[in-house]
C-alpha cells in the first residue's frame, strides 16, 4: 500500500457517473450519522469527526451547458448559530 499524506486537508477532482456520485454522497451522509468521515485517495487521507450542530451551504447555477451544485457542511464549537431556517430539498 502507498503512503498517503494527512495533511489536515484533502482534496479531490474527477469524473464520475450519477450512481458513483449517489454512493459517495450515501457515504457521506452515514459517516456524518456516525461521527466519522474517511476520505483518501492515491495521494492524501483525512478522517473528520463530525458533531454538534453542522452548517449547511449550498449553492446552485446553471450557466448555458455548465451546472454547478455546491454542498459545503461545516462544524466547530459554534453556540450562535440559527437552526430554524427552512431548507427543502427534491431529489427526483
Amino acid at each position: 500500500m502507498e503512503y498517503m499524506k494527512n495533511t489536515g486537508r484533502f482534496r479531490h477532482e474527477s469524473l464520475q457517473d450519477q450512481d458513483t456520485i449517489k454512493s459517495l454522497l450515501k457515504a457521506i451522509t452515514s459517516g456524518i450519522g456516525e461521527g466519522k468521515i474517511t476520505l483518501e485517495d492515491k495521494n492524501a487521507s483525512l478522517v473528520m469527526e463530525p458533531s454538534g450542530l453542522l452548517r449547511i451551504k449550498i449553492k446552485a447555477s446553471i450557466d448555458d451547458d455548465r451546472n454547478t451544485l455546491g454542498i459545503r457542511i461545516s462544524w466547530q464549537g459554534e453556540k450562535d448559530i440559527t437552526k430554524d431556517k427552512t431548507l427543502k430539498v427534491i431529489g427526483r
